[in-house]
């Protein structure tokens, strides 16, 4: 978690924003100081009355309020980081634009930290030419504008352009004051995977592992928040879709391989996080395999090898610019230790980066926390401490970001 800021946190006027109110609450929770500013419209859906008694501070859309502490100026000035949820059709154009009729897009004006958009809106009202404008112009002037997710929107309709869950929201703004905001990675394109794939050996039973997806889910988290358009390929994971990511759902290796294969051809960087089987039945039972009376007669199962998807995505990339990364969870044994089998690894995948992380208690599979050893084609190896797994992935990315060629 970063320490404690001062967040402005705007607020359009869309349905959505009865979400923001858990995002306030789960801000201030974190030990961050909250001004909440939302335009006119967004009082209509919810009232100040709502956002003061969670953020503890007077809240107004109106520039001539206290106007003797000239708040259109010293809001914006002030703030750590100004994160705009639910950001509107409407309000991107004004953004845009450059207006400053009311407080919050003079807060955006004055803002000299990083300004983070999550936009909600209809599918249609996203993908017309004019907001397609307005973001890119944002994100040309070093906004982080994140994709909204898909879902279903107001009345019955589905599609791109719900608002991300709250969790997810405060996550993006934490790896953003983390990071401290700059965009480093706006304008790319990067792919990761995460998760476990199952393997079916009939209809109610899998080979799988332990991976929870957390560290693959806080690098695509990590990527979003510093600008790049992310694809996530999820294997089995039950995790929120992180702010501002297109998340691709697989079971075996397989889907996953094909996934990223599919995914991989116009990125600037992929990232293999998930752990893929080695292995998977070379039979599968289209019915449940029954229990024998006679223990003497369990099943005997036959395995075959899964391919590699993490060398085929080094052996195969689209450009020589491509930056490839995969991780290893690996154990020492009389063969060698755990940096000496990441380096053999290392060499046989043919990737640029290899995350080496021990396996053990509080660390690596199912944990919040990780710690491992970056290995690089150099020779070089960085040593990533014993912390969150966004730690972790965000020294990934600055590796990474060193090693793709200029835009």
């Amino acid at each position: 978690m970063s320490t404690p800021s001062e967040i402005v946190l705007g607020v359009g006027g869309g349905i959505a924003a009865y979400k923001v109110a858990e995002v306030l609450r789960r801000l201030t929770e974190g030990g961050h100081g909250v001004t909440v500013v939302p335009t006119s419209a967004a009082l209509r859906f919810v009232a100040a009355p709502t956002w003061e008694a969670l953020s503890g501070r007077r809240v107004s859309a109106d520039v001539f309020d206290d106007v003797h502490d000239v708040p259109h100026v010293r809001i914006g000035r002030q703030a750590d980081l100004v994160l705009v949820a639910p950001a509107t059709a409407d309000l991107l154009a004004r953004a845009a634009a450059g207006r400053a009729d009311d407080l919050l897009t003079s807060a955006l004006l004055t803002a000299r930290g990083p300004v983070v958009f999550v936009p909600a809106m209809h599918t249609e009202m996203w993908e017309h030419p004019a907001t397609v404008a307005n973001v890119e112009t944002l994100r040309a002037r070093g906004a982080v504008v994140v994709e909204p997710a898909v879902g279903r929107l107001t009345g019955v309709d589905s599609g791109k352009g719900r608002l991300p869950e709250p969790d997810e929201i405060a996550g993006l703004a934490e790896d953003v004051l983390t990071h401290g905001g700059e965009p480093d990675l706006a304008g790319r394109h990067v792919v990761v995977s995460a998760g476990g794939t199952r393997e079916h050996l009939d209809p109610v039973r899998f080979l799988g592992n332990r991976s929870s997806g957390r560290q693959g889910y806080a690098l695509a988290r990590a990527a979003a928040a510093r600008g790049a358009r992310v694809t996530l390929v999820a294997a089995n994971v039950t995790l929120d879709d992180p702010a501002g990511v297109d998340v691709v759902r697989v079971t075996s290796a397989a889907e996953l391989g094909e996934a990223m294969v599919a995914a991989a051809g116009a990125a600037d960087a992929v990232v293999m996080a998930a752990a893929v089987a080695d292995f998977r039945p070379a039979a599968y039972a289209d019915q449940k395999i029954k229990k024998s009376a006679d223990d003497a007669e369990a099943p005997v199962v036959r395995l075959e090898r899964t391919g590699d998807v993490l060398a085929h995505l080094a052996a195969h990339r689209p450009h020589g610019g491509q930056v490839v990364v995969g991780f290893a969870a690996e154990t020492g044994d009389d063969s060698g230790d755990v940096l000496e089998h990441g380096r053999a690894k290392l060499a046989a995948k043919g990737c640029d980066l290899l995350v080496v992380n021990e396996v053990g208690a509080d660390r690596g599979f199912e944990s919040a926390q990780n710690e491992a050893v970056i290995l690089a084609t150099d020779g070089t190896a960085v040593p990533v401490p014993h912390g969150p797994k966004s730690a972790l992935a965000h020294v990934v990315w600055d590796l990474v970001g060193a090693r793709l060629p200029s835009p």
